[in-house]
């Protein structure tokens, strides 16, 4: 799905943040987006219709996110939360869009290794390398679940969000990094990088676009490998 020996550009969480996507995108290399892509920021439409261009030159994807499904979901009929901005994403969808939508998410993979670098929405688990992502419309849970919304602890934050753990970096495999989105960890705007006790890494994305914060990409120069 990534051409081989082409630069990358990582991109982080959007969020509906169509103007940090454009830049983020105003580049020749390859772009591969982390998911969660809508909700959130003022223009979701835009967001989606920059990616679904980048799709139809051949110069991006972009990967399964948590809200990526929930706005999939959405769009089949299903009963799922509108509070977490998708309200606004569905009011800004015309059908044309709607429909490209639900094509698309249903072809984005949960995760995706290309050569050293590993990409995930939300945490990584060693059976990933083993194992292709499942098809859409599989349930969320096992490695689909941790691909999705992290490693949760079991215990509720004050936020009323599910507390999740990092836990899973220490158990990367060396020579390895992982490249996620989904928890907003930098403290300072940048994309935050954590060593692991296995000897991998990961690198964390989510700077907060369409949040509050700002879109972060990181990249990744050209090699046999990539």
């Amino acid at each position: 799905m990534i051409p081989r020996g082409a630069a990358l550009r990582v991109v982080g969480d959007v969020h509906g943040d169509a103007h940090g996507f454009a830049a983020a995108v105003a580049t020749d290399r390859f772009v591969v987006q982390l998911g969660d892509l809508t909700d959130g920021g003022p223009e979701p439409a835009a967001t989606l219709t920059a990616m679904f261009a980048l799709l139809d030159a051949g110069r991006g994807l972009f990967l399964l996110g948590n809200h990526d499904l929930k706005l999939a979901r959405a769009l089949a009929g299903r009963n799922v939360r509108t509070d977490t901005g998708l309200h606004a994403t569905l009011a800004q969808l015309d059908p044309r869009l709607r429909a490209r939508a639900v094509a698309e998410i249903a072809r984005a993979p949960a995760w995706l290794r290309h050569g050293d670098a590993f990409f995930v929405h939300a945490a990584f688990h060693t059976a990933m390398l083993d194992r292709p992502p499942p098809p859409f419309g599989s349930r969320a849970e096992g490695l689909l679940a941790r691909a999705l919304f992290g490693e949760t602890t079991g215990r509720t934050q004050p936020d009323g969000f599910p507390e999740r753990s990092l836990r899973w970096v220490d158990r990367i495999p060396p020579g390895l990094t992982v490249y996620c989105g989904h928890d907003r960890r930098s403290t300072d705007g940048r994309p935050l990088t954590l060593r692991g006790a296995g000897g991998g890494a990961a690198v964390f994305l989510d700077t907060g676009a369409g949040k509050g914060g700002h879109l972060a990409w990181i990249d990744l120069p050209a090699g046999p490998a990539r």
